[in-house]
């Protein structure tokens, strides 16, 4: 089967230990795509969820032992620590089965562009000035997976395509655009407070591309919702990319699926 290979993937959002995480769907898309630098920007692994619930399923340790074999192969392999998984902060600085741990990177596209790479939880207000509500928000939006998960069901019953419930109520919700919109800003004023190109971020759960002001803002998304990275091709060009979700999780609609083979369907290039 056709592996796709490009200079870096940025993947973050995976929140393994969840029953929302499609995990393999980041399993497939690992297996199918080769990188010189892959980095894991936050929630890799969800720490509230797992205090609350022990969730940990074959698919979920397959993933962490893929990116572990990843990073004995050669593939230079960064895990930037969100929020969920706060408790890797301890060892910022440190390396554990040749994937380097740290708060913050910077990475140099092949065409010359500076770019630092972060969770973005430090732009989001109830995270900084007060845990129990961005606690409770999680638990909120755990319960819309779940309704998400069984709507999905029905939907593929019927021979529907996946649609996700979570993001239509965040896109229909006045101040969660109000929020996504600052906390976009918000990045990119950090972006230029640093002197650098652009800024690489999750946390929102909502894939992006584009300019702010002359500032590159990409977020790479999620894998609970949307199945989206962030790819850098070999001449420097950054694109979001979809990966088609498994028939277990859902139904995408598109031509190359009818022959099983993976697709990278493209959302944002620039």
């Amino acid at each position: 089967m056709t592996t796709r290979r490009f200079r870096s993937i940025w993947i973050s959002d995976l929140h393994l230990g969840t029953h929302g995480c499609q995990a393999e769907s980041v399993l497939d898309f690992l297996r199918h795509t080769e990188s010189e630098h892959l980095y894991l920007v936050g929630d890799l692994v969800d720490g509230w969820a797992l205090r609350r619930n022990w969730h940990w399923p074959q698919a979920h340790n397959d993933v962490v032992q893929k990116l572990l074999r990843k990073a004995r192969k050669g593939t230079h392999v960064v895990y930037v620590p969100g929020n969920h998984d706060d408790f890797a902060h301890h060892f910022t600085g440190l390396i554990f089965g040749e994937i380097e741990i740290t708060r913050e990177a910077v990475h140099d596209t092949a065409d010359g562009r500076i770019l630092l790479v972060l969770h973005g939880d430090q732009f989001d207000g109830a995270v900084k000035f007060a845990p129990w509500l961005s606690h409770l928000g999680a638990r909120a939006y755990e319960t819309a997976l779940a309704l998400n998960t069984v709507l999905n069901r029905v939907r593929r019953a019927f021979g529907m395509p996946y649609w996700s419930l979570a993001g239509y109520l965040k896109g229909k919700t006045k101040k969660a655009v109000q929020y996504v919109a600052g906390f976009e800003e918000a990045v990119a004023r950090r972006a230029r407070e640093r002197d650098v190109d652009g800024i690489i971020c999750g946390h929102i759960h909502k894939a992006e591309l584009r300019p702010i002001d002359g500032i590159l803002y990409a977020n790479c998304g999620d894998w609970v919702e949307n199945c989206t990275a962030l790819v850098e091709h070999e001449d420097g060009r950054l694109e979001i990319v979809r990966w088609p979700t498994l028939p277990a999780t859902a139904a995408p609609s598109g031509d190359g699926l009818a022959s099983g083979l993976p697709l990278l369907n493209t959302v944002r290039s620039l």
